[in-house]
């Protein structure tokens, strides 16, 4: 009876972890990662200036975009294992699996708008998409995160409508001004 009882209280022992590693929240978000981003990006919008036709334009835009990528990551491993956070398992995977879909869907339509000479309309795409995919990721984060990347697509559905030559100012805006802020109410109330 008693070797019965020991099984049964180990299979309920690994249940609760499991639900409880279900129900966490991603919170190895990096609040100033989030503003070195957006340093990044009020930088980029210096250099590129309003949106052009240009192979120059475009470039300083996806180099932007990789070492922003870079710096996120970085920032999460960082805070993740100063907080001795976990880096894998099932709530890494779920806001991965979350946030990734929107951003391929964003990298596909940047290389259709390109073929197409659609340069203006880049940044309300690139907003739209990536505010997606915060959204999405945010679901399974601290409580902040949703609410920016609500904030990206309205940017983004209001760079489709606004005069194109003022596409710079939304990058400026959503890249910029909402990384730097959302990233210091998430370093200030989220551990870094």
């Amino acid at each position: 009876m008693m070797p019965r009882l020991h099984e049964h209280a180990a299979e309920n022992l690994q249940f609760i972890r499991e639900t409880m590693a279900r129900a966490a929240n991603f919170t190895a978000v990096p609040g100033l990662g989030g503003v070195a981003m957006g340093v990044l990006a009020l930088a980029a919008t210096i250099v590129a200036g309003p949106p052009r036709a240009t192979s120059a334009w475009l470039g300083v835009w996806l180099a932007t975009a990789g070492l922003a990528a870079a710096t996120g990551f970085i920032a999460i491993l960082w805070k993740a294992r100063r907080h001795h956070l976990p880096i894998r398992g099932p709530v890494v995977r779920r806001f991965a699996l979350a946030l990734v879909p929107a951003l391929v869907v964003g990298i596909v339509l940047t290389a259709v708008f390109v073929r197409h000479g659609l340069f203006a309309q880049l940044p309300g795409c690139w907003l739209l998409c990536y505010g997606a995919a915060i959204s999405s990721g945010g679901a399974f984060s601290v409580r902040p995160v949703p609410f920016m990347g609500a904030a990206f697509m309205v940017l983004g559905a209001l760079a489709f409508v606004a005069p194109t030559e003022w596409g710079h100012f939304f990058m400026a805006v959503g890249f910029g001004a909402l990384h730097i802020s959302f990233g210091i109410v998430i370093a200030r109330n989220y551990g870094g």
